[in-house]
């Protein structure tokens, strides 16, 4: 099938990559000039693992293309992807003129010929029916331009612009998201058309029948097929019930810790009742990223705009800015004063595996140990290898583990990447001036850590 996706950040750059490797041709449009060169060259402007080696192959087979014209890409596509950002607003809700942008430039270049224009970025509930007015806008905007232009009357420059909105909300993980696009739990599709889910499920059959899944075994991906703002609502209840499962769990590690139980074992006690389930029973530092805080903040924004006060979903909000200091309120406790003491981060990142510094936890502990006259350093180890330091004040980065540790009074885990498991703990807490390790995500092993010297505190643990 033909393929247009507009937007090039983790969902449409991820989204397109994977469909053009499943056989489809793919045309992904960027209104940045420059980031459409580095793709055209084979380099990906965003850190996702496995995703630069399914680029590159999938260009040499002349099935994906970038470009900075919105025209050729709605020409040539006959299921258009929305796929730009959607970031919060100072309000909680969420910014949609990039999606208003893209709708109206559909539409001013629509022509004859039937389109599927899909919502894949993360928009507010209500938002299928607003996109097509908005590309409605668009188709008459173009007639009156062409009217003006003395191409003909009104009757005799009618553009008839045929075609349907889907909703199909996005469900992948940073630093697994292309596992995640082969692997799917389930595909949303949202729409009141039959013809429009149709062609969404012969674009995505090749998934649904797991030709590419890791175990083709399985059975087929569920699909559901389903209203459009019951789509959109699908995408914020899932992110928001998985925030939420967080802070609870959370707050169980913060009242573990002061009646002596250990939330890692609570966790496991729990988690093996298969009404609650394992995953996202971590206690630590909190949750960050792109998704999660903006996502909660607009459901509950959207919640207020209807009357309905979401009094949990607030209370997930308010647990998840208090988790943030606990390492802080730790340090304190360890090291009594910090002003003039250095602190060492283990992990810049939201979370292993990505480069993407949005509403990290680790921005938080960094501004508060500066305003207490803590100096801070930092490793890792894709902010330090590749040298990125956009938005970082505050904080020296260090370009390894034991250049961050020389000097330290304690180090805060931050970000559990994998690798941080098996440094040699030995050698670093001989470099520091007080070997203490707060471990924010109870990522490490307690015994080994205080066999190489350190004095090792965790969360709830």
């Amino acid at each position: 099938m033909r393929v247009c996706v507009i937007g090039t950040g983790y969902v449409g750059l991820v989204t397109g990559v994977c469909l053009s490797h499943i056989g489809h041709n793919v045309i992904c449009v960027d209104n940045n000039e420059e980031k459409v060169k580095l793709m055209k060259s084979g380099q990906s402007p965003i850190y996702e693992p496995g995703l630069s080696e399914l680029m590159k192959s999938s260009m040499e087979v002349g099935r994906l293309e970038f470009t900075a014209d919105l025209e050729y890409g709605v020409d040539n596509g006959d299921i258009l992807f929305i796929a730009v950002g959607t970031p919060p607003l100072p309000t909680g809700e969420s910014d949609t003129r990039y999606v208003e942008a893209v709708a109206r430039g559909i539409g001013a270049h629509l022509k004859d010929g039937y389109k599927v224009i899909v919502n894949k970025s993360t928009v507010p509930i209500g938002s299928g029916d607003w996109v097509r007015m908005i590309v409605l806008d668009g188709v008459a905007e173009r007639q009156k331009t062409l009217v003006a232009a003395g191409a003909g009357d009104e009757t005799m420059t009618q553009i008839t612009a045929e075609f349907d909105v889907v909703s199909n909300p996005e469900f992948l993980r940073e630093g697994s998201a292309v596992f995640d696009t082969f692997n799917p739990d389930r595909i949303v599709l949202g729409s009141n058309n039959q013809k429009a889910l149709d062609m969404m499920q012969e674009l995505y059959m090749p998934l649904i029948d797991r030709s590419f899944a890791d175990d083709k075994n399985l059975p087929p991906v569920p699909v559901v097929m389903t209203d459009l703002n019951s789509a959109e609502m699908i995408k914020y209840a899932a992110n928001t019930f998985l925030a939420t499962k967080i802070s609870f769990i959370n707050e169980v590690a913060n009242i573990c810790d002061r009646v002596g139980a250990d939330v890692v074992e609570v966790a496991k006690g729990i988690g093996l009742d298969s009404r609650i389930g394992t995953k996202f029973l971590q206690a630590g530092i909190g949750w960050g990223g792109s998704c999660f805080p903006k996502d909660v903040s607009a459901l509950v924004h959207t919640a207020d705009d209807y009357g309905y006060d979401a009094e949990l979903l607030k209370a997930a909000i308010t647990v998840n800015k208090r988790q943030r200091l606990i390492t802080l309120e730790k340090l304190q406790k360890e090291l009594k004063i910090l002003k003039g003491k250095v602190v060492g981060l283990l992990g810049l990142t939201f979370k292993p595996d990505t480069d993407d510094m949005r509403d990290a936890p680790s921005l938080d502990l960094i501004e508060q140990l500066n305003r207490l006259g803590a100096k801070v350093k930092a490793y890792d180890p894709i902010v330090s290898q590749t040298g990125m330091r956009h938005g970082l004040t505050g904080v020296q980065v260090e370009t390894d583990p034991e250049r961050l540790a020389d000097g330290c009074d304690a180090l805060v885990l931050v970000t559990d990447w994998e690798q941080f498991r098996t440094l040699d703990y030995g050698n670093i807490a001989k470099l520091m001036n007080n070997p203490t390790i707060i471990d924010g995500r109870n990522f490490l092993d307690r015994a080994a850590a205080e066999k190489a010297g350190f004095n090792y505190v965790g969360v709830g643990h």
